[in-house]
């Protein structure tokens, strides 16, 4: 459970919390989002302009139809984007990250 007087800046964004908020909006979780997800959601807007006035129910459509490698692709951007908004990003990949990409649903 997140503290309320945690800001965004002391948030550790890795590629698995970037996963973990893709499969949420892919599985259509409208239980409230916490601050580092909405940063993530945010961010994802920000890689993909196209994205900008979609709903979490539109961008979840829109992930379930990417290939594992888009998705991959799009974590590691996702990745870069945050790192350079918040610098706050471990430098190495998590070992995790693409088997769990790959289990996220086509």
């Amino acid at each position: 459970m997140a503290h309320a007087h945690e800001t965004i800046e002391d948030c550790q964004i890795s590629e698995m919390a970037i996963v973990d908020a893709f499969t949420k909006l892919i599985f259509g979780e409208e239980q409230a989002y916490s601050s580092r997800e909405l940063l993530i959601v945010q961010a994802l807007r920000v890689v993909d302009i196209r994205l900008v006035r979609h709903s979490h129910q539109e961008m979840g459509g829109y992930l379930r139809n990417m290939s594992v490698r888009e998705m991959i692709q799009l974590v590691s951007r996702m990745r870069d984007q945050l790192s350079e908004s918040i610098g706050a990003l471990p430098s190495d990949r998590s070992p995790e990250v693409g088997a769990a990409i790959a289990r996220q649903p086509q």
